[in-house]
């Protein structure tokens, strides 16, 4: 499970190096072929990018599987998450080359966070994310977490 938010940077040829903290555990998989490779695409509500570690990115797929090729938001939710799908390799390094049009969608510049969202991580640029993290303490703050059943443990 991937947690925590880190600043990382963009070298000059567009690549990222992992955490090494996430690094075993984006290698380590019971199935080689799944080892060490993710799956990069865009957010469809933020201006970010969503990394999956190729075992969670194929349940992804899966679901994507059950939607409608007919129906338009549906289609256009395909459309959108697996055109932009790439998919990459750890490097011996533990780098990843981040494909051009996905770091122009993202807004990606030198300084970026990678986020750890449990079974995948978004990519932000730093400015975005620190812009992000004010928006959702406003929605926290507007937002009445005791009227939410899901969210009511978490009200403190």
């Amino acid at each position: 499970m991937f947690r925590g938010a880190s600043s990382i940077n963009l070298d000059a040829k567009g690549r990222i190096a992992i955490p090494v903290r996430y690094r075993d555990a984006l290698r380590d998989h019971q199935d080689p072929a799944m080892a060490g490779r993710l799956v990069i695409t865009v957010d469809i509500n933020s201006a970010c990018l969503l990394l999956y570690p190729l075992w969670e990115w194929v349940k992804v797929e899966s679901k994507l599987l059950t939607l409608s090729d007919t129906q338009p938001t549906e289609r256009a939710l395909k459309r959108r998450l697996l055109g932009h799908a790439h998919e990459l390799e750890l490097d011996t390094h533990g780098r990843l080359l981040l494909p051009p049009p996905l770091r122009v969608h993202a807004g990606l510049s030198k300084k970026a966070m990678l986020v750890g969202q449990l079974n995948k991580f978004e990519l932000w640029d730093e400015q975005s994310w620190m812009q992000q993290l004010e928006d959702d303490q406003q929605v926290i703050q507007n937002s009445a977490l005791d009227a939410n059943e899901r969210l009511a443990d978490f009200s403190l």
